[in-house]
């Protein structure tokens, strides 16, 4: 794995000759050693076709292309950062929680209903976080931000998980999700927000969640 956590809002990444991490513009702290940086016009290793799919998606964050010789220090915002490892999976994560992922991983768009039918329109409209998502899949890590910290809910055939639409940060694994109805749930307890809805997770796989509802 590329990235090591140095503290909840900066990763050290390693950079070796020969391969390539993409970061997203404006992340890069400080760093050792030969290391450039480029902006990126390929759209990550899913090539120019990707690119012009997050494009015409509005799922579109400009990166950055990390290659040479040395240690890069990335954080941004003082956001909350968690490294995910991917092991051939794919996951899907809102492009600007993107802080940087090694290149060794596919990146993609993929439209929401195509996993939720309507109700993945309906998650994209009641969580502002448009359609679309952004997909990385195969074999390395990825660092994501996310506001009070990040925590992992593993997601099995005999127990969905529900989350806060606000609270979602990412998942991956072989997961469905939809949208439901949850009328009282947070207004019971003096906490409505307006938004009487929750998303469910069903399959195998992990959910990443954030300890904040605000969005980035």
């Amino acid at each position: 794995m590329s990235f090591r956590e140095i503290n909840s809002k900066m990763v050290e990444a390693t950079v070796l000759p020969g391969q390539r991490l993409f970061s997203q513009r404006g992340a890069m702290l400080a760093y050792k050693g030969d290391v450039s940086f480029t902006p990126n016009i390929q759209g990550g290793q899913g090539g120019l076709m990707s690119m012009i799919g997050r494009r015409a998606a509005g799922e579109a964050t400009p990166l950055m292309t990390v290659e040479g010789s040395g240690t890069v220090f990335f954080g941004h915002g003082g956001h909350h950062v968690h490294v995910i490892g991917l092991t051939g999976d794919t996951l899907y994560v809102e492009a600007d929680r993107l802080l940087a992922f090694e290149g060794t991983l596919q990146q993609g768009t993929m439209f929401m209903g195509s996993q939720g039918g309507v109700m993945g329109l309906v998650r994209g409209q009641v969580t502002g976080q448009g359609l679309f998502t952004t997909t990385l899949k195969g074999h390395g890590s990825v660092a994501v931000m996310a506001h009070g910290g990040v925590f992992e809910i593993p997601i099995t055939p005999q127990r969905p998980v529900h989350v806060d639409p606000q609270a979602y940060v990412a998942h991956h694994g072989e997961v469905r999700n939809k949208l439901s109805t949850a009328l009282g749930w947070r207004d019971m307890v003096g906490r409505g927000s307006g938004e009487a809805f929750q998303l469910e997770l069903s399959g195998s796989g992990t959910v990443y969640v954030q300890a904040s509802e605000e969005k980035l």
